[in-house]
């Protein structure tokens, strides 16, 4: 009898294997309830304080870098609307996006002010020096129009302890809430570990994904261990995996986890490891901001799950 799984599926499964996947838990996928699931966005709590935030933010890295004039203006509020209305909250920013604080304090303007409070605002700090970096925060804060600013991060770990003293000033004196380290490589996770075990953190802010998944096997079980809150960036690698599903049709096995796109899919896998707190993917067309805002919904893949629904993935990439 033929063996039903290709030299290709072989090579995949030694592969997963290595990642640390059981090819035992790997072979068979099993059948899953065709049950549809909740309705409402995912929400994570936050682990230093048990607050809830829904778990698809909005990344503003080169979407919201444009001039505020009003055709520019216009698709971007319809963008931020949708994400508040269909149960977003993070939206994550910096000064090295350009103009995108700016522009996001512009566009928040028209939103009520019981809209603005659905807002879950991070950004960053990204320059040397104390004086320096004061500075920037408190541009910072005028550039989103905010009094109060809910996660200010250190971007990628540029001078933080240097950094750390000018934030906790401002958390004890209630113009942040929560600090946080970020960084766009996985070479940074050593340093990012041992800053932490130390510094004690609120949230980290990672690169992950499908493709990149070197979070699994440490970042994110330290996370889960020390009680962090976790941010993921880059979660379609700049839009690079969308360059395999070209033409291509998501299986119907994704259904079964209330999964529409391959968007979704890259997103809900994402969301189904445990210590994610939210994905932040970047958008500023409304078609993909609601694509996106749909992987919140339904069922998510869970233990030996996660591993069957990620090998489907791949499979129908290749």
């Amino acid at each position: 009898m033929e063996s039903p799984y290709s030299r290709k599926k072989f090579l995949k499964l030694l592969a997963l294997s290595a990642a640390g996947i059981s090819l035992s838990e790997k072979m068979i996928s099993p059948l899953f309830s065709q049950t549809s699931g909740a309705s409402k966005m995912l929400k994570r709590k936050i682990p230093k304080t048990g607050e809830e935030i829904p778990a698809i933010g909005l990344g503003t890295w080169q979407t919201l870098d444009v001039d505020p004039d009003p055709s520019s203006l216009a698709p971007l509020k319809e963008v931020l609307s949708e994400f508040l209305h269909t149960g977003g909250g993070v939206v994550d920013s910096s000064p090295m996006y350009g103009r995108s604080e700016e522009i996001f304090g512009i566009l928040s303007k028209d939103f009520s002010d019981a809209e603005r409070k659905k807002f879950f605002l991070a950004t960053k700090v990204w320059i040397r020096g104390e004086a320096a970096g004061k500075s920037q925060i408190e541009a910072s804060f005028k550039k989103m129009k905010a009094d109060k600013i809910d996660l200010f991060q250190i971007h990628n770990l540029l001078d933080t302890q240097t950094h750390l003293k000018t934030l906790r000033a401002l958390k004890e004196k209630g113009k942040i809430r929560y600090i946080g380290l970020t960084h766009f490589t996985t070479s940074a996770f050593a340093e990012m570990e041992r800053i932490s075990e130390k510094e004690k953190p609120d949230f980290l802010q990672i690169p992950y994904s499908i493709q990149t998944r070197e979070a699994e096997n440490r970042i994110l079980p330290f996370a889960q261990e020390h009680g962090i809150a976790v941010l993921i960036n880059r979660p379609f690698e700049e839009g690079g995996l969308f360059r395999n599903t070209k033409g291509k049709t998501l299986p119907e096995y994704f259904k079964e986890w209330d999964c529409n796109s391959f968007a979704q899919g890259f997103l809900k896998y994402i969301l189904s490891h445990p210590a994610v707190t939210c994905a932040i993917p970047a958008t500023s067309k409304i078609s993909h901001l609601k694509d996106n805002m749909g992987a919140g919904l339904g069922r998510f893949p869970e233990g030996k799950e996660r591993k069957v629904f990620l090998s489907n993935l791949l499979d129908a990439m290749d």
